[in-house]
């Protein structure tokens, strides 16, 4: 009898190790923080901002510049303040008396990984200087356009918004966020073994202890090969409905948008690859949907009184869909 002939799978064991290697690299210091880790190298899988939130002193600026040090890329670090304006983080153009001309001088976000320290602390004009840079992977001043160099990720860290001196995110910014990653206090086991370590390695953290494990080619090439992950139609009509969902639920003022829609299949595919799979399966699209759409849906003012959040409606949103079979 005749073998049945099947499509050659995609080579994803240097990706896997590759993977594999950045969580063991970042685990040198952070302890715990799986599921932060995981979606922030599938953000980069996906080519994807990540916007992280926590209260202060939960490692979320130490896990961001953790990740950028596993990759031999620039990186660059902008603390967000009050006073900040926009060309303190696209550059300026400086009269140079020698050539009687004007020079651009670039700022700190022509870079390849920009970590926002406390993105919430600037006003809107600075954010809205963002805008281009992370949607376009380009920045325009004094009308000439200046590419962006591949790849480009800004990874956010805010404060919750009820904290004093914050300023809430506009939607149209947030929406430019793959995930927002929620990161919470350690367990008690945890954090017995954060002091236990802090301890062992005589009350410092050493960054250099952490390797280079990409660069800039490796990550294109990964990136390339999420691309070609395999999705069934039905699993794409599974993302439609929970994102169509969103926009007809009594308990939303505000809906997401289509750019969801693509920032679930995108995350998707990257973690199935991430998992060992050429395919995505209804558990990679239940993984990443809480984190796409949990920014960028609004509870109406009745059910923000009543304490609801917008993770649990999101998460009863998925509950109601059939799964695809």
């Amino acid at each position: 009898m005749e073998q049945p002939i099947f499509q050659n799978r995609i080579d994803l064991s240097q990706l896997q190790q590759a993977v594999s290697n950045i969580k063991t690299e970042i685990n040198k210091i952070i302890v715990g923080q799986d599921e932060m880790i995981e979606l922030l190298i599938a953000a980069i899988l996906a080519d994807g901002h990540v916007l992280i939130e926590g209260v202060p002193g939960v490692a979320k600026t130490l896990t961001a510049k953790l990740l950028s040090r596993t990759m031999s890329v620039q990186f660059s670090r902008i603390q967000f303040t009050p006073d900040l304006m926009p060309s303190d983080i696209i550059g300026t153009s400086i009269f140079n008396l020698k050539t009687s001309e004007f020079e651009f001088k670039p700022g700190p976000l022509f870079s390849n990984i920009v970590l926002i320290d406390e993105i919430n602390r600037a006003p809107a004009k600075t954010q809205s200087a963002l805008f281009e840079a992370m949607e376009e992977r380009q920045i325009t001043v004094d009308g000439k356009t200046y590419q962006l160099s591949p790849p480009f990720i800004v990874l956010a860290t805010q404060n919750p918004v009820e904290q004093e001196g914050t300023y809430r995110l506009p939607e149209a910014q947030l929406d430019r966020f793959i995930f927002k990653i929620e990161v919470d206090y350690p367990s008690l086991e945890d954090e017995t073994k954060i002091i236990s370590d802090y301890h062992v390695r005589k009350n410092s953290i050493d960054l250099t202890s952490v390797n280079n494990v990409l660069n800039a080619s490796d990550v294109k090439n990964y990136r390339d090969k999420v691309g070609e992950i395999h999705i069934e139609a039905n699993l794409i009509s599974y993302i439609a409905k929970i994102v169509n969902q969103t926009r007809n639920n009594s308990a939303l003022y505000l809906g997401a948008s289509p750019r969801a829609s693509l920032s679930i299949l995108t995350s998707s595919k990257a973690i199935a690859a991430m998992r060992g799979r050429d395919f995505v399966t209804p558990d990679d699209i239940k993984f990443v949907a809480t984190p796409v759409l949990k920014h960028r849906v609004m509870l109406t003012p009745e059910k923000e009184m009543e304490g609801l959040t917008t993770t649990e409606i999101i998460k009863q949103i998925i509950e109601k869909i059939e799964i695809p079979r």
